[in-house]
């Protein structure tokens, strides 16, 4: 599912903790359970990805939890109806038809289209014009079709009458007001109440508030015992036994307390709790979208006596014997786990069809899994024949039970996480041990007090996919030995020392970096919750950030948790780098003493080797502004990259006017000034001695582009990039580095060359050109041949080169007739045979490549889809950036 991947990428955030207290207790009331005092360290310090490493292991999928896969889905559904505005003419709406759902994100299609996607568009939930079908006949507003399909049919009413009949409506209330584009959990805020069932009678319900809602596992209060937690319960939101207030009046059910709370409080006192509560819940009800995953209970066929097996749900550690001692419908009914003695301990649990932990008998004796004779049993084997006749009961059918052997993809050894269940409120690291037919057995890899295996159904909704907590800022039991794996581990990236050459964060002038001022007051989790972060693509990317894959990026991200949000953004700004191992190591220079900061791990990935490194993430709301401002200076990019701040067209910066000027001087001529020479560089140092003739090559090359720099007016920051190739061999001498990396770009340009052909760095300088519209990209072999040809330091300058490759590069620039995103298979043929690319026009008519793929195409890609060769698909991919820079100049804005 597409929404998963981001979230998990992305999971996403759901309701936070109380902010007054710490985000992250072992248990519902604050205190350490199964804990010892390195617990904090634990926390801080536990990561899955090195764990699953260290042991080998591997996560559980996502995809076997079902219940979380339920609550990541979209209120949303395909294929719902709703009225937006017209794109040609807004005062005027038309019907549309949900697609498919990207978090608040819909992709829509206009009714009238049919199986026709060329004309889908993108709208956000939360800004878009949005309304359900018949809003525009209550307030009178035109019902028109888009003008492109205006003559499509005669008689438009009539084609809506057949496209709506049967058809599902988008909710009124999730498209307006302040439930607009929340999904299911996010509709459940602390202080809901919800009728929550009877453990013994399911005739009997009580009302209950939500304390807390973990990613939509929810901590409830019976109403009246506000004042104690002793009678807490955790429960997935999609159980069964949650009802919406008003269902038990309904139903004709009773209205009363359980027993076991019901002497603590006076007859008088009950009834005015349930009162209030009442009151309170007609007032502000809960969505009714909240329970449109419940699932219907199907009729059982259990009879009085029958015998059959179940886990003990007390002690779920053992399976045993049981019996069915009452039958309260065609749903409900009473299983007891059978006790022989003269004074039995009654241990029973209200069950329906498709209740967990319930097995037809002979079930261990088939899947080799040991059972527990009752208590009080007096034969040395339990036999279930002999058992029978002593008893003189009968079997339940095989027909009365769920499928037994479905195992939803759980094997052996898969980490997940796992709820304690001798402390509901505590989650830990849990190894699979065993997987017998829909039974997993489970240990608890951070239970302190040593437990036996326990028992769970695989679609019990106590388990939980590797990173479900993190996710939903929930603490985690790690493994108590990770803390001593931590101690000795030496992370990969470390900070460098910082020379001279470095510009400190604190001199760049403030007015170059404006901090915008935001409300948080209104912020519905308060100070630690993050406002929605903008990537503002059009804005100036730096010398280290991709232009063309920060354009990739979602426009937006959160709100939430202030250290999840950021953790996501900086993830993606990684990813978006030329070199994630340079700018990884820049983010680990990021800090101010004055933060309320929190430490995560980042990583970065590059040629099949994962760099991690701990970076200081701010964890309140008033400090995010500040927190992305320093990032961006420190990436020496333009601060509204990344920032609370929406850049609509223009921005504030004028930061694509500005980059030779403010940017550079700053970033760039400031660090050249008072620089060390290249050739006292860090190679002698790290061990890693490279040939001298490069060194001085590169440097040579520099020079040469500087003394150019003046006449083709390319940006001294754009030309301080690395290449690619030398990434693998920079990230693992850069720990003993004693030069920066801001010197090595200064000193050192692109040498792929030297090495395996990249076409990235190409990509870099079209896109930059793409970024600055009035330059010309540099061509490929006009640098190629630039590049072949020796040099010396001291070689003066000649104007006539110079004079040449401009005019060069004035022929090669591509102008286009028409715009790329509208061309057709048949116009990228013509395109491709037009270029020295022509054998290959051919692949693009098999593969139906259109302009819209045309500009999505990247080396990879071309190399693993076309099946080309590393020559050829650079020679593509160099045609293609043509394309992409000369629609970035003439169609993008």
């Amino acid at each position: 599912m597409e929404t998963r991947a981001s979230f998990i990428a992305s999971m996403r955030e759901t309701q936070q903790l109380s902010p007054e207290k710490d985000p992250s207790p072992a248990n519902g009331d604050g205190e350490h359970f199964d804990s010892d005092e390195g617990s904090s360290i634990e926390d801080a310090d536990f990561n899955w990805d090195e764990f699953l490493e260290e042991t080998g292991a591997s996560a559980a999928p996502h995809t076997s939890f079902k219940h979380v896969e339920i609550s990541l889905q979209s209120s949303f559904q395909p294929g719902m109806k709703l009225e937006v505005a017209n794109k040609s003419s807004p005062d005027t709406y038309w019907v549309a038809t949900i697609i498919t759902t990207c978090g608040q994100l819909l992709l829509l299609r206009y009714c009238g289209y049919g199986d026709d996607r060329r004309a889908d568009f993108w709208c956000d939930v939360m800004t878009a014009d949005l309304h359900p079908v018949g809003w525009c006949t209550q307030n009178n507003k035109v019902l028109m079709p888009p003008e492109a399909i205006k003559e499509k049919y005669m008689d438009w009413t009539e084609f809506l009458i057949q496209d709506l009949t049967g058809a599902r409506t988008a909710p009124a209330n999730l498209l307006e007001g302040p439930l607009r584009g929340k999904n299911p959990v996010d509709l459940i805020t602390v202080d809901s109440l919800i009728e929550l069932q009877d453990s013994q009678n399911p005739f009997q319900y009580w009302i209950v508030s939500v304390v807390e809602n973990v990613g939509g596992r929810l901590r409830l209060r019976y109403v009246g015992l506000e004042e104690t937690e002793s009678y807490d319960q955790w429960l997935f939101y999609l159980d069964c036994r949650l009802r919406p207030v008003g269902w038990c009046q309904e139903n004709k059910y009773r209205m009363d307390p359980p027993a076991e709370i019901y002497s603590l409080k006076s007859i008088t006192e009950w009834k005015c709790a349930l009162e209030k509560s009442l009151n309170d819940a007609a007032n502000f009800p809960l969505p009714m979208e909240v329970f449109k995953d419940h699932a219907d209970l199907r009729n059982h066929f259990f009879t009085v006596g029958m015998k059959l097996e179940a886990v003990n749900m007390r002690e779920p550690f053992h399976i045993c014997p049981a019996s069915v001692t009452k039958v309260f419908n065609n749903h409900y009914l009473q299983v007891t786990i059978d006790d022989l003695r003269p004074e039995p301990s009654k241990i029973s649990m209200l069950c329906h069809a498709d209740s967990l932990g319930i097995l037809p008998i002979q079930w261990c004796l088939k899947n080799g899994v040991n059972l527990t004779p009752p208590k009080g049993y007096s034969g040395q084997d339990f036999d279930w024949a002999d058992y029978q006749k002593q008893c003189g009961a009968e079997a339940a059918p095989h027909l009365c039970f769920r499928n037994t052997s479905f195992s939803r993809g759980f094997t052996k050894n898969m980490k997940l996480e796992a709820v304690n269940p001798r402390n509901p409120a505590e989650i830990c690291v849990a190894s699979i041990t065993s997987v017998k037919g829909r039974l997993m057995w489970l240990h608890l890899e951070g239970s302190q007090m040593p437990s036996p295996e326990y028992i769970v159904d695989v679609e019990s909704m106590d388990i939980f996919p590797v990173g479900w907590c993190e996710a939903n800022a929930y603490n985690l039991t790690p493994p108590h030995k990770a803390v001593l794996r931590r101690k000795r581990r030496i992370a990969v990236v470390q900070p460098e020392k910082q020379l001279p050459s470095t510009v400190p964060v604190e001199k760049i002038p403030h007015d170059l970096c404006p901090v915008p001022q935001l409300d948080t007051t209104g912020t519905i989790n308060g100070r630690y919750c993050c406002p929605q972060l903008y990537i503002n693509h059009r804005c100036f990317s730096g010398p280290y950030l991709n232009k063309g894959r920060i354009a990739e990026l979602p426009q937006s991200v959160g709100p939430g948790k202030c250290v999840l949000v950021l953790k996501e953004v900086l993830s993606m700004v990684i990813n978006a780098a030329y070199k994630p191992g340079s700018v990884l190591r820049e983010l680990q220079l990021v800090e101010d003493p004055q933060w309320n900061f929190q430490e995560e791990t980042l990583k970065a990935k590059y040629r099949g080797k994962t760099y991690r490194a701990t970076v200081k993430i701010v964890r309140t709301s008033d400090q995010v502004a500040d927190f992305c401002r320093r990032v961006c200076a420190k990436l020496e990019c333009c601060p509204n990259l990344f920032s609370p701040v929406l850049v609509a067209e223009v921005c504030p910066e004028n930061c694509s006017i500005h980059t030779k000027t403010k940017y550079t001087y700053y970033y760039g001529k400031r660090k050249k000034i008072i620089k060390p020479p290249i050739g006292e560089n860090n190679n002698m140092k790290s061990g890693h001695v490279k040939p001298a003739r490069r060194r001085k090559r590169r440097k040579s090359i520099f020079v040469q582009k500087k003394r150019r720099s003046s006449a083709v007016d390319s940006n001294a920051a754009g030309s301080a990039e690395e290449s690619e190739e030398d990434e693998a061999d920079a990230m693992e001498d850069e720990t003993g580095s004693e030069e920066t990396s801001s010197e090595l770009r200064d000193d050192q340009t692109d040498t792929s060359s030297a090495e395996v052909p990249s076409a990235r760095p190409r990509r870099a300088v079209t896109l930059r050109a793409s970024a600055e519209l009035d330059r010309p990209p540099v061509p490929e072999r006009a640098r190629r041949s630039r590049r072949a040809q020796p040099h010396s330091c001291s070689e003066p300058d000649k104007g006539t080169p110079a004079k040449e490759e401009i005019k060069q590069e004035e022929e090669e620039k591509l102008v286009l007739d028409s715009n790329p995103l509208e061309w057709t298979v048949t116009d990228v043929v013509r395109f491709i045979k037009l270029t020295d690319c022509a054998p290959l026009a051919k692949i693009f008519q098999e593969q139906d490549i259109d302009g819209q793929a045309l500009l999505l195409l990247t080396l990879p890609t071309v190399q693993e889809c076309m099946e080309l060769k590393l020559g050829p698909a650079i020679k593509l991919c160099h045609q293609i950036e043509r394309v992409k820079v000369a629609f970035y100049a003439q169609y993008a804005n």
